[in-house]
């Protein structure tokens, strides 16, 4: 670990030698990084957050409090990860039986969110900007700009790079409320694109 003081870590929170932290990080009370981590710039990890051996976690990435990230966790830049979400990295876990060679790979793309709560199981990949909501439980893949909720997670919409719902008209077009930004319904191929 560099010791260079670029990052910021809470007097309770460990730190384990391996683990790269990227400048401007700051790691908050009780948590947790483990040896392999690489964890990029500008982070925000909350109180009691568990990164473990060999994740990923791009630039900009906000973990707020009591997430585990366990090994075969990937996060790309500016994803959002809400209180108490979980990840899992094993599709049939026992207690009895060694299963770390079964590992699956989760991806979240760059700029999603998982709402509070929510439930990742191993193996999927949650698209671009795409918004999981709270409490959810993820058991497929998550398209780029879905909006998914419930359990499982089905279809509820598409959202905007700024996380609103968008609402398209009969040219399948939507504007973001916020930033103005327009988005085109490919209706056949179950899909939006920014203009």
């Amino acid at each position: 670990m560099a010791n260079d003081k670029k990052f910021f870590v809470h007097p309770t929170a460990v730190i384990d030698d391996g683990a790269i932290i990227g400048e401007g990080t700051r790691i908050w009370h009780f948590s947790h990084i483990m040896s392999g981590a690489r964890i990029g710039e500008n982070c925000v990890l909350g109180q009691n957050v568990f990164v473990g051996r060999n994740v990923i976690i791009g630039n900009r990435v906000k973990i707020q409090n009591n997430v585990s990230v366990y090994e075969g966790v990937i996060l790309e830049d500016e994803v959002f990860v809400g209180p108490s979400a979980v990840f899992t990295n094993v599709i049939n876990p026992r207690a009895f039986i060694e299963r770390k060679d079964q590992f699956r790979e989760t991806v979240v793309k760059r700029g999603a969110t998982i709402g509070a709560n929510a439930t990742i199981i191993c193996g999927n990949t949650i698209g671009e900007y795409a918004f999981v909501g709270a409490g959810a439980v993820v058991t497929r893949d998550v398209k780029p700009f879905e909006l998914v909720v419930g359990v499982p997670v089905r279809h509820a919409g598409w959202v905007s790079h700024a996380g609103h719902r968008l609402n398209f008209n009969s040219d399948g077009i939507a504007i973001c409320p916020e930033t103005g930004r327009q988005y085109k319904l490919l209706e056949q191929e179950n899909k939006i694109i920014p203009l």
